[in-house]
């Protein structure tokens, strides 16, 4: 094989897997959405700047090292940034688009390493301005350097909430209050598989602490009720949760806020692997995940999954399986690597222990059903068409118990996103009435719209 290894995703396991492959001097090309390398994690700032007083010395470390060895070997890597795949073609293609203009991509073998979007929780509100999830919030601050807002609240679960609370008090916002939906005892009863990555407790530790410091209120066992405001958020309701994530109204509080963040979790973003017809299965954290070997090889002999796309680990884990992915690639094409089994199993060793780091955080946050209890009848469920939570009501009172009926019943899920915001909603009211496994909503040819300019005929 002479081709280049082709990798969608320039995030930390794409790059990982780029540079892996260029140490062995094998090319590839690199197709990615971003104008810059790094994905949501590591993209850095969209222009220069002096300093970065609210980001951590350790991600801007890591930052550094992942541009120093992109551009070490930039020779054997082709990355097309602001390009999209839109889909696989017959023969082992792919339809991509770059500013209007459509253009194939031949593969002989291909790396998925597309990341994972959050998950989105309806509830009165959660579509007005200044309501945000986290990786958005994340995005204005390191790669817009944009403040959000002035006065922000923090909902959901997961480190992520202490991070960008961090964050954001560090750009200069003032933090209401860190809504934690787990209760304490959940997350300590997780403690030693937190110190499977000592490291990263430690820096966990390190963020409460300049939390106490500032003296920036931590709420377990808490979260999100409602927002409101008009033209933009104004108000954030909050209330005590039971322990299957049911409010307490009773109890409730309203806090003034400018924005308010919502993290209650990530799906892997797997509508290509899906349309190329991988092996599926559905996971209740990370929504529906392409099957793949220790050598993170897919179902398709040579299609190779890596990264948040297959498991949310987390950044460090998503390199490890890059890295992986890029030698399971060369191992295909024969090249000679003779300390690669010590390697692999090293790699393996460090990719399980951030497995269980992560599966800490997951066991004391799994998705409660409370959480379904928040959209009211007249919330917006699918926003793209407009279905509101009493359309989905109805139609499973009237006996809909899979996704696909539901789909055709209320056109959820078949607008322009196709279902990226909504299908997970539906996935977990579907789950609550029925035990049988539910089929997977099967994203569209092309993914994503493709604009008339691209099909002008320019002769």
């Amino acid at each position: 094989m002479s081709k280049p290894v082709v990798i969608v995703g320039a995030g930390p396991a794409g790059l990982s897997a780029a540079v892996t492959l260029a140490k062995h001097k094998v090319a590839s090309i690199i197709v990615d959405e971003a104008p810059k390398p790094g994905g949501v994690v590591y993209r850095g700032p969209w222009r220069e700047t002096n300093a970065l007083p609210h980001l951590d010395d350790k991600w801007k470390a890591t930052l550094q090292t992942l541009r120093e060895q992109y551009h070490q070997h930039q020779d054997l890597i082709d990355l097309r940034s602001l390009t999209r795949v839109l889909g696989p073609m017959a023969d082992q293609h792919l339809l991509t688009a770059h500013e209007d203009t459509l253009s194939t991509i031949d593969y002989e073998q291909l790396i998925l390493a597309t990341g994972c979007q959050e998950r989105s929780i309806p509830f009165p509100g959660w579509d007005i301005p200044g309501v945000m999830l986290l990786g958005g919030i994340q995005l204005q601050i390191k790669s817009g350097l944009v403040r959000p807002g002035h006065r922000c609240v923090i909902t959901g679960t997961g480190p992520l909430l202490v991070l960008v609370a961090c964050q954001l008090h560090k750009a200069g916002c003032d933090i209401a209050g860190i809504y934690e939906a787990a209760p304490f005892k959940d997350l300590a009863r997780e403690t030693l598989a937190l110190l499977n990555r000592p490291q990263l407790a430690l820096d966990g530790l390190s963020m409460m602490m300049y939390l106490k410091r500032h003296h920036i209120p931590m709420h377990y066992g808490w979260g999100v009720v409602k927002a409101s405001g008009d033209p933009q958020v104004e108000q954030v309701t909050v209330a005590p949760y039971s322990k299957d994530w049911y409010p307490d109204v009773s109890r409730a509080e309203t806090i003034n806020a400018d924005v308010l963040g919502v993290g209650y979790g990530f799906a892997a973003r797997s509508q290509l692997a899906q349309l190329m017809g991988l092996d599926m299965q559905y996971d209740h954290m990370s929504g529906a995940i392409p099957v793949v070997d220790e050598w993170q090889r897919g179902s398709l002999n040579n299609v190779y999954c890596a990264g948040d796309t297959v498991k949310f680990a987390g950044a460090e884990a998503a390199m490890l399986e890059g890295k992986i992915a890029a030698y399971s690639a060369l191992k295909a094409r024969d090249i000679s690597m003779p300390n690669l089994d010590n390697e692999f199993k090293a790699l393996r060793h460090q990719l399980e222990k951030s497995y269980r780091f992560r599966k800490g955080f997951d066991t004391a946050g799994y998705r409660r059903p409370g959480l379904l209890s928040l959209p009211e009848k007249d919330t917006v469920i699918c926003r793209c068409e407009q279905v509101k939570k009493a359309d989905i009501d109805n139609a499973i009172n009237q006996g809909v118990k899979d996704v696909i009926t539901l789909k055709m019943r209320t056109r959820v899920t078949m607008g322009d996103c196709q279902g990226k915001t909504c299908a997970h909603y539906c996935y977990d009211r579907l789950n609550e009435s029925t035990t049988s496994p539910q089929p997977l909503i099967r994203p569209r040819f092309p993914l994503d719209p493709i604009p008339f300019a691209a099909l002008e005929d320019d002769a």
